[in-house]
């Protein structure tokens, strides 16, 4: 669940940083970026590597990251877009997994 909240925490900041770039309010559209970044960099952090797939993960938390900071540098809605939607699927998939967990217990 906690996992889940997080997902949905960094996407609630993408969506608060494209508002703000929406705006030219460049101070929190970095802001929400940056928070946005730290929880995709916590992700990273607690990959247990002693699983083949969390090399895979890294590398999509990679992928988020770096569009994440191109999107800041930039400031490109269509690169926060693209790191949004990678959120967005990697959150859809871990929910199913919870899903398919609960269904097994």
């Amino acid at each position: 669940e906690l996992t889940l909240m997080l997902y949905d925490g960094a996407i609630k900041f993408c969506h608060m940083a494209k508002s703000a770039l929406e705006k030219n309010d460049y101070e929190n559209t970095n802001k929400f970026i940056q928070k946005a970044r730290k929880i995709i960099v916590e992700f990273r952090n607690n990959l247990d590597f002693n699983y083949p797939v969390a090399q895979d993960f890294d590398r999509v938390y990679e992928y988020i990251y770096y569009t994440l900071v191109d999107a800041n540098v930039k400031k490109d809605v269509n690169l926060l877009e693209e790191a949004t939607g990678r959120i967005k699927e990697m959150r859809d998939t871990w929910k199913e997994v919870m899903d398919k967990v609960k269904e097994t217990d």
